[in-house]
């Protein structure tokens, strides 16, 4: 139920004046209303007018004569309730819609087909609807992975349990195949591409000690820390030792940058309980202040004597490179790969750090994997959104920029071929709205 009563009095703002817009009337089969509840008036004033400059038809009162209800930010239960206060006749029998669908219909300039994304069921009869075949809503599912909202909750193990045991009895063939088993087993040490291992098992090298004994292989300083400290980062990371880390970094940054703060970014924004590493992002307010800020950071490791292993890349960033019509797995920020010392004493929850034994005695602590970005200030959104979704949700984030909006996509910026310019955005948010897209919550990017 719609809350009104307040117990403050808030000072009114004044009505924001619109001229009215009148154009001749494209859709007929459509007529809109806009829930000013969330919306607000001055934003649903702005999107009145932006519809009926396209040629949509927009009801200032809920009627009859209505066929979309346009809703943004209201939880579906109350939304529902408020329709049916209405009084209307049949409000079961209208579209009842969230704000995706009018965004991607003003972006193609058009009603665009409805699809079960775009509706908010009455919670009521959500139920009822799923289970009746004959109902009018389509059913088609987005082929775009960035249309869809995916949590890393599984509720459809009746199928995926069926596909795990098939795709179990093919790996069961591919594990007794030799050069499959020692591949992936070469490829799990940090530092260690497929190329690599490769190379040692085309040596005949079949084991790490045969690696580890072999004169003529060269480990660089990347695989040497790989070997060194493989018991412990072969291992999964939990949430509790994320966070732990998270206060170490922030606390690095800091000291070097009071005004800069660090965000988690990776599989564990996207609520993940466990990572084979922790990513973290660094954003540094004013333009420039990136520079030199991780070498830093990497020192005041040092001086805390946590430091296993580093690696820092200086970027390579030049907006005069992009766009670029090959999409590259790497970025051009500045950016380091660590291997940071985490004592047990600073996980919250002792259960997700155990004390490791080396050489037959308990030590308190355990090698951790650690990657850190800076990007320059007016590129952070872009960083921040290609460190977090899928590698599925990721692909078809950029495929839909290209396909669907002409547009070019990757972790540094966001170019429209029809107009040349590079797109600016402070926040996620603002890529989604370039893209014409319902902003979705990084825990949701798990397709």
């Amino acid at each position: 139920m719609f809350q009104t009563a307040f117990l403050t009095r808030k000072r009114r703002r004044p009505d924001i004046n619109f001229t009215q817009v009148h154009e001749e009337v494209k859709f007929r089969d459509v007529t809109l209303y806009l829930v000013e509840k969330r919306m607000g008036k001055s934003r649903r004033n702005f999107l009145t007018n932006l519809a009926r400059s396209k040629g949509f038809l927009v009801e200032n009162m809920l009627s009859g004569h209505v066929t979309h209800v346009v809703s943004e930010g209201n939880a579906p239960q109350d939304l529902w309730n408020w329709l049916e206060e209405q009084n209307l006749r049949e409000p079961h029998n209208k579209h009842v819609l969230n704000i995706s669908w009018f965004t991607e219909s003003m972006s193609a300039g058009e009603p665009v087909p409805l699809e079960m994304r775009h509706y908010i069921l009455n919670p009521a009869a959500e139920q009822k609807l799923s289970l009746c075949p004959s109902s009018n809503v389509m059913s088609t599912v987005s082929p775009y992975a960035c249309q869809r909202r995916t949590t890393i909750e599984n509720h459809n193990k009746v199928f995926t349990e069926i596909f795990e045991c098939g795709a179990s009895l093919k790996a069961q063939e591919i594990l007794r195949d030799e050069r499959y088993r020692t591949m992936k087993l070469f490829s799990s040490v940090f530092g260690v591409g497929p190329k690599t291992a490769e190379n040692w098992y085309c040596r005949g090298l079949r084991t790490f000690e045969d690696v580890l004994t072999e004169p003529m292989i060269k480990l660089n300083r990347m695989q040497t820390a790989g070997f060194m400290f493989y018991e412990d980062i072969s291992k999964p990371v939990s949430r509790p030792e994320a966070n732990a880390l998270k206060t170490i970094v922030e606390e690095a940054v800091t000291c070097v940058n009071s005004s800069a703060s660090v965000n988690v970014i990776g599989g564990f924004r996207r609520g993940k309980e466990f990572g084979h590493d922790v990513d973290f992002i660094i954003r540094a307010p004013e333009p420039g202040q990136e520079d030199g800020l991780l070498p830093a950071v990497i020192d005041r490791f040092k001086s805390q004597n946590i430091l296993l292993y580093s690696d820092f890349h200086e970027s390579t960033f030049d907006l005069r490179l992009l766009p670029s019509r090959r999409f590259e797995a790497m970025d051009h920020f500045q950016k380091c790969f660590l291997i940071l010392k985490l004592k047990r004493d600073q996980v919250t929850d002792i259960r997700g750090s155990d004390e490791v034994r080396k050489h037959g005695q308990c030590r308190d602590w355990r090698a951790v994997r650690v990657d850190l970005v800076a990007p320059p200030i007016e590129r952070y959104a872009y960083a921040l959104l290609g460190w977090t979704g899928s590698t599925l949700f990721e692909r078809d984030l950029r495929r839909f920029a290209r396909l669907e909006r002409g547009k070019l996509l990757d972790n540094h910026a966001l170019y429209d071929k029809a107009t040349n310019t590079f797109l600016p955005a402070d926040t996620e948010e603002d890529i989604f709205a370039h893209l014409g897209l319902e902003y979705i919550e990084p825990l949701q990017r798990n397709a």
